[in-house]
C-alpha cells in the first residue's frame, strides 16, 4: 500500500517497535532474514503498550499536518493505543481505518466495546468483505466506507522459482499430486475436516500428500492424533514452524492447489498470496471467502464442516485437469486484486463517494 500510495501522495510509513508483547507467542513470529517488505525510510516508533510512547508518536504525527492517517485495525489488542492515537491526532487530522477483520476471529468479552471505542472515532474505513461492512453498521450506521478484496501478494515471488525447482528443495517427487494448507493452525480454521477428507481423496488418486505449513497452537498433538486416527500419516506432512517471508515461495510454488477449510472468517491473506502465485485455491462458503472466489474458475467453494465436498472438490480439480484452466481465470483477475486498484478506491473515498452504495 505504502509503495502504491507513494506514487501520487507524500507518504511517511510509522510501525511498531513494539507490536505485541512477546509473551503472547511462545514461537518467534518475526522473519529477520528477508527483507523483500522493507521500505526505506520507514521509522518503527509505536510501541503498542506503552502511554506516554503512544502520545509523543501521536503528536509528532499531528505536528506534520497530514490530510490523512491510514491505520491497520485487526485486533481490540490495539485498542488502548489506537484510541490516544485518535484522541491525541484530534479531529482536524482524517483517520481511515483498514479493518482486515471488525471482529477478531476468536471473539472474546469486551471485544465489541473495545473495537466501538475506535471505531466510532474514525473518519473512514476500508474493508475486505460484505460481513465486515455489515459489523461495521451495527455499530454506526452512517460510517463512510469503502469495500475492497485484499489485494494478491506478488510480493512472495522473491526468486520467481519454477514448480520443478520448488519441488526439487522441498524434496518433493515431480509426479505428486500437492494440496498445501498454510499458515498458523486455529481451531476456526477447520483443518481437522481436510484431514477427514484425506483418506478418501487418497483412495481416489493415490500419489497424493497434504502439506500443513504453519505453526501449530498447544493444540498439535490433537491434530497429530487425527492424522494416525484417519490412517494418513502417510500422505500427510506437517511443517510446524513458522514460515520466514524468504521460504513461502517454495510451498506456494510446489503445489498445486490450495485449501483454506474455515469453520468462521471475514477474508484471508492466505487467498491473495495463493492468487500472487496463480494458485487455485478451495475455500468453504463462510464470511468474505466466497467474494473473491469465483466457483469453479478460480477454485471451488464447498459447505463448511464438510469433508466430503473438500474431498470431491480436490478430486474432481485432478481429475478434470483444471490446473492450466484456473490459472488462466487467476491472471485474469489481476487488476482486481491489484494494489492500484485499491489507491483508486482510497481516492474515491476521500472523494466523497461511499463504495458500499456505489461499486464493488
Amino acid at each position: 500500500m505504502y509503495k502504491t500510495l507513494s506514487k501520487k501522495y507524500d507518504v511517511q510509513l510509522i510501525s511498531y517497535k513494539m507490536q505485541y508483547p512477546k509473551i503472547l507467542f511462545k514461537k518467534e513470529q518475526k522473519d529477520y532474514e528477508n527483507d523483500v517488505f522493507r521500505v526505506k525510510n520507514a521509522q518503527f516508533l509505536i510501541n503498542t503498550a506503552n502511554p506516554w510512547n503512544i502520545v509523543r508518536v501521536s503528536r509528532w504525527i499531528r505536528k506534520m499536518h497530514p490530510d490523512l492517517v491510514i491505520m491497520q485495525w485487526w485486533h481490540p489488542y490495539f485498542a488502548p493505543c489506537y484510541r490516544i492515537m485518535e484522541a491525541v491526532l484530534g479531529r482536524r487530522v482524517k483517520k481511515l481505518l483498514v479493518c482486515h477483520n471488525v471482529f477478531p476471529h476468536e471473539r472474546f468479552p469486551a471485544d465489541r466495546q473495545l473495537t466501538k471505542m475506535v471505531l466510532r472515532k474514525a473518519d473512514y474505513f476500508l474493508l475486505h468483505s460484505q460481513s465486515d461492512i455489515e459489523d461495521l453498521l451495527t455499530m454506526d450506521p452512517q460510517a463512510q466506507y469503502i469495500q475492497n478484496p485484499h489485494p494478491a501478494y506478488n510480493e512472495f515471488r522473491i526468486r520467481n522459482i519454477t514448480k520443478e525447482q520448488a519441488r526439487y528443495e522441498l524434496s518433493i517427487k515431480q509426479n505428486e499430486k500437492i494440496v498445501l494448507f498454510f499458515g498458523f493452525v486455529r481451531q476456526y480454521k477447520g483443518l481437522k475436516h481436510l484431514i477427514t477428507a484425506m483418506p478418501d481423496v487418497r483412495r481416489q488418486l493415490g500419489n497424493v500428500r497434504l502439506i500443513i505449513a504453519g505453526s501449530f497452537g498447544s493444540d498439535r498433538e490433537e491434530y497429530l492424533q487425527m492424522i494416525d486416527a484417519n490412517q494418513v500419516r502417510d500422505c500427510v506432512e506437517v511443517v510446524d514452524v513458522y514460515i520466514p517471508d524468504y521460504e513461502v515461495e517454495k510451498y506456494f510454488a510446489a503445489c498445486d492447489i490450495v485449501v483454506l477449510p474455515y469453520e468462521s472468517a471475514t477474508q484471508s491473506g492466505i487467498i491473495q498470496i495463493a492468487f500472487g502465485f496463480e494458485k487455485p485455491v478451495i475455500v468453504t462458503n463462510v464470511g468474505g471467502l466466497p467474494e473473491v472466489v469465483k466457483d469453479g474458475q478460480t477454485g471451488y467453494i464447498v459447505e463448511r464442516g464438510n469433508a466430503k465436498q473438500l474431498s470431491d472438490a480436490i478430486v474432481r480439480y485432478y481429475q478434470c485437469n483444471m490446473e492450466a484452466v484456473f490459472a488462466e481465470n487467476v491472471r485474469k483477475e489481476a487488476y482486481r486484486f491489484s494494489w492500484d486498484r485499491l489507491a483508486e478506491k482510497i481516492d474515491a473515498l476521500l472523494g466523497g463517494g461511499r463504495d458500499g452504495q456505489t461499486t464493488n
